[in-house]
């Protein structure tokens, strides 16, 4: 009776403590602070309002906007694209490339399109709803789009459907880049840019990438849109609509 009664208070204990076990309720970390720093400037078409960008081993691709102006480039960074197909009638937004294959979505006309990598030929149209902003693809080929609010959508890489979605807790998402866990997302009408852990829509880092340009260039510019992760490296490229100018730069902690 006595050994019954010990095991039966160590388990009680044991149950107990268990029950009592706090559940952390702490508010996540805030986002980290960073800045640009610039390694190298390079030419832009001034004539291009960047939606896209993404690098593909050395081959630059920019999808560009703009009724009657919209198109697909590809090319060497800093250099006049090799291949380029026009997309008349169409608004052009985000782009990433899938080894083959590259994706193309519009503004508010519902399609994306599928080209040819190398030729940037149209392969076919897929539908779908509401607008679409900026467009990226995580390690496994899932695609993960923005369409001007706060939320994140993935897609099927195959038949462009929806697969889920999260909420950053952020507006106007715009032209998006991802790398490894995150994504980048620039943000409609600032200099901001913030990186995302995808999984779960929480921003872990906000990067100010304010005063690249100088004030003549600053003249005929509009807004910044356009940042491709440089392969093999921790650098990105950065760019904007209508700018004269593309940089090279890393991440580096605000004081």
């Amino acid at each position: 009776m006595r050994t019954l009664t010990t095991t039966s208070l160590l388990l009680a204990a044991v149950l107990g403590g268990c029950a009592a076990a706090p559940v952390s309720d702490a508010a996540p970390p805030a986002p980290e602070k960073f800045k640009v720093q610039v390694l190298a400037k390079l030419p832009h078409d001034p004539a291009a309002f960047t939606q896209g960008l993404e690098f593909s081993g050395e081959t630059l691709y920019e999808g560009t906007g703009l009724v009657g102006k919209s198109s697909m480039r590809a090319g060497p960074a800093g250099a006049t694209p090799t291949v380029k197909a026009e997309m008349p009638g169409l608004f052009g937004e985000g782009i990433t490339v899938l080894g083959p294959t590259i994706w193309q979505i519009t503004w508010k006309d519902g399609v994306a399109i599928e080209r040819d990598a190398k030729t940037l030929a149209e392969r076919r149209r897929v539908g779908y709803t509401g607008e679409g902003w900026g467009l990226c693809h995580r390690e496994g080929g899932q695609l993960v789009m923005s369409d001007g609010s706060s939320k994140l959508t993935f897609r099927d890489p195959v038949s462009f459907a929806p697969t889920g979605s999260v909420d950053v807790g952020r507006d106007q998402l715009n032209e998006l880049e991802c790398v490894g866990d995150s994504v980048y997302a620039n943000v409609w009408q600032t200099d901001k840019i913030l990186r995302i852990e995808a999984a779960s829509g929480r921003v872990t880092g906000e990067i100010d990438a304010s005063g690249l340009l100088d004030q003549g260039e600053r003249g005929s510019a509009d807004v910044l849109n356009g940042i491709a992760a440089v392969p093999g490296t921790d650098e990105f490229l950065i760019t904007g609509k209508l700018w004269p100018a593309m940089f090279r730069v890393k991440f580096v902690p605000a004081p």
